[in-house]
């Protein structure tokens, strides 16, 4: 028997941290009774006086929400990160060790108004976002070794708030997930003298197979080792490194980029399509200031959870929790159904 990507089960290999993920594209064929989601419609009013988020209302800790009119941040009120703390006490016993762990948490508004999403903004909205995330970045990167900018859109994936809005933690250390890239990328450059990315993208390139949207600054893909259904990767096309080594042209077309993808996202099942996404690039603070970084590319990571519907999700349980990461659709599935999505005429402009 012939081996087929779309029919049989196989295993892929993430390089960028080591870890397999098991692909069974003949699991779409089964049916469906299970949990469904309630679809995001994004019916949220222009301003809620209630939401905390919008203009001139009180947050729960007494502070009155400034009445902005472009982007805006705060020091979250329950950070998960403070700078001032104790640090716990060394331990000698290898199995009960503890490390400090120092920083910072933010809330970056989007937008004034509460029924905007990113692919219901403008370009040049988009691109103020952009402009705070650089504006962030260059006065936390100095101070901590990792700044990380996310989002969560939609309370499938936990949001809170609907208001437009992400987070931007800063960490006096380098986080698991950055921590396994770094090893790994640092690894494959010392073999290649090339950044890993860079020779992906150069791949993705020639094989055209999960490729999303491509134009000269930006790459889209599903990831060839993708893990959630709809997943995607952007990546730099100009060996920056972080987020502040943007030109205002490569600025620009990120904007246009994002504007793009979440609206083949939003087009893919006509809802608002919940996600969480992230930017990785190199480590920063003292500790790396001086350290090469040759090995990273800057990229940023979207984790969608819908599977099949707006109402049928992914569920990482089981399985997926006790042995390893599994998909339901081949990335080239997946990559095909977003290529076709539209990514200029949002659905709700009729």
């Amino acid at each position: 028997m012939q081996f087929v990507a779309t029919e049989h089960q196989h295993r892929r290999l993430n390089p960028l941290n080591g870890q397999w993920v098991l692909v069974s594209p003949h699991r779409m064929q089964r049916p469906w009774s299970g949990q469904e989601e309630k679809p995001q419609l994004n019916e949220q009013p222009e301003f809620d006086p209630n939401n905390p988020l919008c203009p001139g209302v009180k947050r729960p800790n007494g502070i009155v929400t400034e009445r902005y009119e472009s982007t805006y941040v705060f020091d979250n009120d329950f950070p998960a990160l403070l700078e001032q703390v104790p640090s716990p006490p060394a331990s000698d016993d290898p199995l009960f060790q503890a490390a400090p762990a120092r920083g910072n948490c933010r809330v970056m508004c989007f937008h004034p108004k509460s029924n905007l999403t990113l692919p219901t903004m403008s370009p040049k909205e988009i691109g103020a976002v952009i402009n705070e995330w650089i504006k962030q970045f260059n006065e936390l990167s100095g101070k901590y070794a990792w700044v990380q900018i996310f989002e969560n859109k939609g309370s499938t994936m936990g949001c809170s708030n609907p208001h437009p809005h992400c987070q931007i933690w800063s960490c006096s250390f380098l986080p698991t997930e950055p921590q396994q890239k770094q090893e790994r990328l640092r690894a494959y450059y010392a073999t290649h003298d090339r950044p890993m990315l860079g020779d992906y993208v150069e791949r993705e390139l020639q094989r055209r197979e999960r490729i999303v949207i491509e134009n000269p600054d930006w790459l889209v893909v599903v990831p060839y080792w993708a893990t959630w259904p709809f997943e995607t990767m952007l990546i730099s096309r100009n060996n920056n490194k972080r987020i502040n080594d943007l030109t205002d042209d490569q600025r620009h077309n990120l904007a246009l980029t994002i504007k793009q993808l979440t609206t083949k996202y939003d087009n893919l099942f006509k809802c608002s399509f919940p996600y969480s996404m992230g930017w990785h690039g190199a480590p920063t603070g003292p500790e790396h200031a001086h350290a090469s970084s040759a090995h990273w590319t800057l990229h940023a990571i979207y984790y969608p959870p819908l599977l099949r519907s707006a109402t049928v999700r992914k569920f990482m349980v089981g399985f997926e929790l006790l042995a390893m990461s599994q998909r339901d659709l081949t990335p080239e599935q997946a990559a095909q159904r977003l290529r076709e999505s539209d990514g200029t005429k949002h659905y709700l402009n009729k």
